[in-house]
């Protein structure tokens, strides 16, 4: 029927130009008609059926390790009007996203913007800003995180070092003042909130190590910021950032980030300009009014809806207040925790300290696939939950409560649908 419809919207259109053709005005018209039948004649590929459809999004619990369930207080900001992403009021609101990260880092720091993009696109801009082709980079790897910015590094020219753990395991500071005594790096990564292993990296010393020994600590928290205590200037970090979907629960797409003096510095004397445009920190200063000048410039046209939801999750993180969050995270992580013992499943992290309170990691039960097991858990409960990532993959399954999903209810749903999942999957014979 659709077809037959466009067919005859074209007859109608030729009857018309036809018709155009035999009237007085032809002659005159007859430029405009050719161009018009030129017009029509080149479009060769029809419209897609899919793009005459509706679109529909079906409705998930998210109980994976990101992103998670976004309130409705959020998801309605989202549907506010754009207006320009260089008006006053636009700069405004990202005056007030500056102020709320600065709260949910605890910084002072000046230098202190959201990046258009995921955490992806703030763990370029912080090693692309602060390091150079040919300079040392000491990378912690101990999941997928550190094998990213390992890769990214490199793929810059930065000369790449790597201290390697199996997922789950976590670095002495003895190891890691050793490591940049023998490497000698201008920036040392470290992940906060491993999400593939469910592991939060403990912090404190490792700044001052840095500093001692003139080096950049960089840490990401996408996963762990508004679930675990963090504090930029008192741990002495000086890049920190983080993501918008986890813990803060806003849609993906922003990602706030923070350098210090120490990182500015060294950012804005570079011998040689980032490689990345979109992401070098000289225009994106200014286009947050953070580097002292009058005016704002263009320089991209930054996700306007994003960061109206990022300014909303900020304000829903400054009412509740940071430690009620980290509370919270923290009750429901151990409600949880419970219930996986109770149904006789394994904690990946034996250490209660060094699990991340977001991201709930459990060895994959004897017996069971745990593809299989996922499957079953969304054909029938229409709940999310995932697998490991990069070296973690065929190790662990992972449970994401978080944000507005963290609550002791949704840990009840999510171990019913698991023990619903290890009742009806099939155990191997082994």
């Amino acid at each position: 029927v659709m077809q037959r419809a466009l067919f005859s919207r074209s007859a109608l259109l030729a009857q018309q130009a036809a018709a155009a053709l035999d009237s007085p005005l032809a002659s005159r018209s007859a430029p405009l008609l050719q161009r018009l039948d030129r017009s029509m004649s080149s479009v060769t590929i029809p419209p897609p059926a899919c793009m005459l459809r509706p679109l529909e999004a079906p409705l998930r619990y998210l109980f994976g390790p990101g992103p998670s369930n976004v309130p409705p207080r959020i998801l309605a900001v989202g549907a506010k009007p754009i207006i320009g992403h260089l008006h006053p009021e636009m700069y405004e609101i990202m005056n007030d996203i500056k102020r709320g990260i600065q709260y949910a880092f605890q910084t002072e720091n000046n230098m202190t913007i959201s990046m258009s993009g995921s955490g992806h696109a703030a763990m370029e801009c912080a090693v692309f800003n602060t390091v150079e082709p040919g300079e040392s980079v000491l990378v912690a790897v101990n999941g997928i995180w550190g094998e990213r910015v390992a890769e990214i590094a490199e793929r810059m020219g930065a000369n790449v070092h790597r201290m390697v753990k199996t997922p789950g395991g976590y670095f002495s500071n003895k190891e890691i003042e050793q490591a940049v005594e023998k490497h000698k790096p201008v920036l040392f990564f470290l992940t906060h909130g491993e999400s593939s292993a469910g592991l939060c990296h403990p912090v404190d010393g490792i700044g001052d190590i840095c500093r001692k020994h003139n080096c950049l600590f960089l840490v990401d928290t996408v996963a762990s910021l508004g679930a675990a205590p963090i504090f930029m200037d008192k741990q002495n970090i000086d890049i920190l950032y983080t993501g918008s979907q986890k813990a803060l629960n806003a849609p993906p797409g922003t990602a706030p980030i923070s350098f210090n003096e120490r990182a500015c510095h060294k950012m804005f004397n570079r011998k040689t300009k980032p490689v990345s445009y979109l992401f070098d920190m000289t225009h994106l200063s200014n286009y947050w009014g953070c580097d002292g000048k009058p005016a704002r410039l263009y320089h991209h046209t930054g996700p306007v809806s994003g960061f109206f939801a990022l300014r909303e999750s900020l304000a829903i993180l400054a009412e509740r207040g940071l430690e009620e969050s980290w509370k919270k995270h923290k009750e429901v992580a151990a409600y949880l925790y419970r219930g996986l013992e109770d149904l006789g499943l394994k904690l990946f992290i034996p250490e209660r300290d060094l699990r991340l309170p977001s991201v709930t990691t459990i060895a994959i039960p004897d017996g069971y696939e745990w593809r299989e097991l996922l499957a079953y858990i969304m054909k029938h409960h229409q709940m999310e939950m995932t697998g490991g990532l990069g070296p973690s993959i065929g190790m662990v399954m992972r449970i994401g409560l978080m944000g507005y999903n963290c609550e002791k209810t949704n840990a009840d749903m999510a171990l019913n649908a698991l023990a619903d999942a290890l009742k009806n999957c099939k155990k191997s014979k082994a």
